[in-house]
């Protein structure tokens, strides 16, 4: 795909190659990124991604349904948080303990496909309890992604009272934060705002996708601030008596709410075929509390 460093053609192949990796869901930034970590000149990358991605709509008429509008080039700022690969647990097959800075963390479970790790001991009772106690006050009917507009809105999928906090907003999300980075191999600055969920009985989340669908319009307002999402972790901050497990349906993996404990799951590109497909069963007796973080693939704002 590299062009030589002194004369640089955009070529048909360069073309095609851009409108299949737009296509196929990565955000302009990314395959600016890729297309200058093999060579090609900043500037000259930039105006083949717009006149390709322009073109293309222009050709189609499928307009953002389909393909994001083409962005500027980022910033030095913005460059600079762009990260390879996704966020990821590195782990050994005699791997049973991992070093979270100020804890030790157990590794329960792994799987492949999806890629999902289940962790004991992320946080103490202590912590769980905190978040509980600061989220509380804080509660409102749980909202979703307004996938057409980019913006939120109710969703009879999701059952729950939530609320977000601020990155960074207490010593005690600060430290979680960190904790969260130094696992996962992830900036802190790439990590939306936690989220804390209560599921009362009967309450769930039916089965989603976290990432954001390149197919639907509000898609690249969405990812100005921060990209696509590349990972998630929920982090279980008590045991209802009876029900409300993570469950990943295509793979057929249910995961316990433990008081504590997390689930972490990555997905490579926004598809399907990640099967990353998940929810929040019912809560049958008793009530649920979890936190939810999101990465994503640059600094979210």
């Amino acid at each position: 795909m590299a062009g030589d460093t002194m004369v640089q053609i955009i070529t048909p192949e360069l073309r095609r190659w851009i409108v299949e990796q737009t296509v196929a869901g990565f955000s302009p930034e990314s395959v600016l990124d890729a297309m200058v970590k093999v060579g090609w000149q900043q500037d000259l990358a930039a105006s083949a991604l717009e006149d390709t991605l322009r073109e293309h709509l222009r050709q189609t008429g499928v307009g953002r349904s389909v393909v994001a509008a083409p962005a500027a080039a980022p910033t030095r700022s913005q460059a600079a948080t762009v990260m390879p690969g996704l966020p990821e647990i590195a782990l050994s097959p005699s791997l049973r303990c991992l070093d979270a800075g100020d804890r030790q963390v157990r590794v329960l479970a792994t799987l492949s496909l999806p890629r999902v790790v289940v962790l004991g001991g992320l946080l103490s009772d202590e912590e769980c309890d905190a978040l509980i106690a600061a989220a509380r006050p804080r509660l409102a009917r749980s909202l979703t992604v307004q996938t057409q507009t980019g913006g939120e809105e109710l969703n009879p999928d999701r059952t729950s009272d939530g609320m977000f906090f601020n990155r960074g907003e207490s010593d005690l999300l600060r430290r979680i934060e960190a904790r969260i980075a130094r696992l996962v191999n992830w900036p802190v600055e790439n990590g939306e705002g936690m989220q804390v969920l209560n599921y009362p009985v009967g309450a769930q989340y039916k089965p989603h996708y976290d990432y954001f669908d390149p197919a639907e319009p509000g898609t690249p307002t969405i990812l100005q601030r921060g990209g696509q999402r590349l990972a998630t972790l929920v982090m279980y901050l008590n045991e209802p008596a009876k029900g409300g497990g993570t469950i990943f349906p295509d793979v057929g993996l249910e995961v316990a709410p433990q008081r504590g404990n997390a689930v972490f799951f990555s997905y490579d590109k926004p598809s399907p075929v990640t099967r990353t497909l998940h929810g929040g069963a019912p809560v049958v007796q008793g009530e649920k509390w979890v936190a939810t973080k999101w990465l994503r693939e640059r600094e979210f704002f």
